[in-house]
């Protein structure tokens, strides 16, 4: 069981985390074994779809050591819906100290979206240090998280949004920088296909550039 002190150390040996939005539950299994069978066992599943919950609890039935997280979690109903589906972890866009609170009622680990230093002192307040920069390319890029973490020597960062294979590496190389999440390896327009050859090739380049060892 992940707890917001492990989940950091989780996260830094997967360093891609595949951000996923699922519309079609019964692509769920067979996604599952795409990201486990070609080295990547972890996924953060959108709660932008009714049937997110769903698809983690049949991702979830299909690989049981995949390390699943909620993504897009905006209150504690849906921190619970996920929780009972079997993630693992809960990643949000924004910084709402309800839905931290809500987290930690859980014992669920939390990660927070932030993109500006007000919003990271209000996470260290909240005793939050492992945050996500979103939307990261469009809030200033590897410029902006170098600015943050000068100051900020407490933080880890989760850049996600405007990920891609090129520029995930000149991310990962910044201290502190543990992990990317990222669409380009689980397009939804290929999820709702079940193009999971297509996405098992992904997978399998980013985890020969910047994940070797994320099966240890």
């Amino acid at each position: 069981m992940l707890t917001q002190t492990t989940l950091a150390t989780t996260l830094a040996r997967f360093k891609i985390i595949p951000v996923i939005q699922i519309n079609r539950i019964e692509q769920a299994p067979a996604l599952a074994r795409a990201l486990v069978d070609n080295g990547l066992p972890v996924a953060e599943v959108t709660f932008r779809s009714e049937g997110a919950a769903d698809a983690i609890r049949l991702m979830k039935q299909a690989c049981p050591e995949l390390c699943i997280g909620a993504g897009t979690i905006l209150n504690g109903a849906q921190a619970e819906a996920a929780l009972a589906a079997g993630a693992e972890f809960m990643v949000a866009p924004g910084l709402n100290p309800n839905t931290v609170k809500a987290c930690r009622s859980l014992e669920v680990p939390f990660i927070p979206g932030i993109n500006n230093p007000s919003q990271v002192e209000q996470a260290l307040e909240l005793e939050l240090s492992l945050l996500k920069f979103f939307p990261a390319e469009a809030s200033g890029g590897i410029n902006m998280v170098k600015s943050l973490l000068a100051p900020y020597q407490q933080i880890s960062l989760m850049p996600t949004g405007g990920l891609t294979l090129e520029n995930a590496g000149d991310y990962l190389a910044l201290p502190r920088v543990i992990c990317c999440g990222g669409t380009w390896l689980t397009p939804t327009r290929l999820v709702d296909d079940g193009a999971t050859d297509l996405i098992g090739q992904n997978v399998r380049q980013a985890v020969a550039r910047f994940a070797p060892d994320a099966r240890a």
